[in-house]
């Protein structure tokens, strides 16, 4: 059994424990069993994120489908509501998949929150700095999230590591251009959704660079079947694409909206779409671009090349946007280095600079022919070897292979220590297709 394990129970960091507790504030983790603790956490949580008092059937949904992850907050016991913390983060363990498709053990963080009435305390930093010193202790060699604010995590060290697209497409100037599969989509019950989405999310995942597992509480939250008390959940519609051997290889939910002053001119909201092969991804995006009564499709959290572009006859119906969506935090250079898989082989040193001492250190990445590769630590790089200088952040962007080195050169946050190293790193790191931007969580 390895720490990460055991890792709800892990103490807490004593390190910001200690920084924190001398402005008077406690920094401790919850037990999520206690029902009254965890809801007046939740609501802190909740209350950062702008959402809406909840229910007590709404906390307890949170506290079933979250109550597994390590629940961390602080508290000034002299506030008015001193049951509630002034900020909040939740951590657990989850499988991140890296090119080549192997899978690695990754902190991942949410529920960032601090109350802006106890702004510019330190408390966010220590509370960043602490989930980064507990994963390292837990043995874990790298950290992500996904974020509200990017403004916040680069000094921490996290870098944008997949990007997420989000189009619009205008219905009425599609000419379906992509395939006609042979299988067939149908309507499924909610519930039944739920049930199915699991295991489909599970084989998608470990083929899509970037995606993040997901939690046994998410698919029914996702699908709203439980404690969907304000009825948004019933605007949803699940379906599925099975294909003409019998197999589900495809689900999605969507909801309609608008079309009060024109009835032909609903909006159609694609919420999740996961499939398993490129029959089930075109037959569940034919279905929306050809659905009645709809002027105009929408998505959001696509990948920067999603293939849908070429489906379209006419690429000028998508309007297409972009955003950082996931980042990453190393924290063993080594550990992240030798997990992945590369797509040239060579030889290059990387000089990484680390304001917080976790992954610093200079390396020579030795990739063979068949992809492998082996970061070594060194105490000088090789005089003469093709290598760059970078920052902890810089790395995490590039550790998927979805952000190029010589864009990073450009922008000065990588520097070549020889001439070509940028375009070498280029060929050795980058993937394709792009990583998935994975997830909310």
């Amino acid at each position: 059994m390895t720490a990460a394990d055991d890792f709800a129970r892990h103490p807490i960091d004593p390190t910001s424990q200690a920084k924190l507790a001398e402005s008077g504030l406690r920094y401790e983790t919850l037990d999520t069993d206690d029902a009254a603790t965890f809801n007046a956490w939740a609501r802190a949580d909740l209350r950062g994120f702008l959402a809406a008092e909840p229910s007590e059937k709404q906390l307890e949904g949170m506290r079933a489908s979250l109550g597994y992850r390590r629940t961390t907050g602080v508290w000034d016991d002299s506030a008015p509501l001193a049951d509630e913390p002034i900020a909040t983060v939740s951590s657990w363990p989850a499988d991140l998949t890296l090119p080549g498709g192997s899978q690695l053990t990754s902190w991942a963080i949410s529920s960032v929150t601090v109350s802006q009435a106890r702004r510019r305390r330190g408390i966010a930093r220590n509370l960043l700095e602490g989930e980064l010193r507990t994963a390292v202790a837990l043995g874990l060699p790298l950290a992500a999230l996904t974020v509200s604010e990017s403004t916040i995590y680069g000094r921490f060290g996290f870098g944008p590591a997949t990007f997420a697209a989000s189009f619009s497409i205008d219905t009425r100037r599609v000419r379906w251009a992509g395939p006609t599969p042979g299988g067939r989509v149908d309507y499924v019950g909610r519930e039944k959704w739920a049930e199915q989405i699991g295991g489909l999310f599970d084989r998608v995942r470990v083929a899509r660079v970037g995606e993040i597992e997901g939690w046994d509480g998410m698919w029914p939250r996702l699908a709203g079947t439980v404690h969907d008390e304000d009825g948004d959940g019933k605007k949803l519609r699940a379906i599925t694409y099975t294909s003409e051997a019998g197999d589900l290889e495809g689900a999605a939910l969507f909801k309609l909206e608008g079309g009060d002053h024109d009835y032909a001119s609903h909006t159609l909201n694609v919420e999740f779409l996961r499939a398993v092969s490129d029959d089930a991804y075109a037959a569940l995006w034919r279905f929306f671009l050809e659905a009645d009564l709809v002027a105009t499709v929408k998505a959001e959290q696509l990948a920067i090349d999603e293939p849908i572009r070429w489906m379209l006859g006419d690429q000028r119906a998508a309007t297409v946007t972009t955003s950082d969506h996931q980042w990453l935090r190393i924290l063993d250079t080594k550990a992240v280095l030798d997990a992945r898989r590369y797509s040239s082989p060579g030889v290059l040193g990387l000089e990484i600079e680390d304001a917080l001492g976790f992954a610093g250190g200079s390396f020579v990445l030795t990739v063979d022919a068949d992809g492998v590769g082996t970061a070594e630590p060194v105490d000088a790089l090789p005089e003469g070897s093709a290598a760059v200088r970078l920052r902890v952040d810089a790395l995490g962007s590039l550790v998927l292979g979805g952000v190029s080195p010589a864009a990073l050169r450009a922008a000065g946050s990588l520097h070549e220590l020889s001439d070509g190293a940028a375009e070498l790193a280029g060929r050795v790191l980058r993937v394709s297709p792009e990583p998935s931007p994975g997830i909310w969580y």
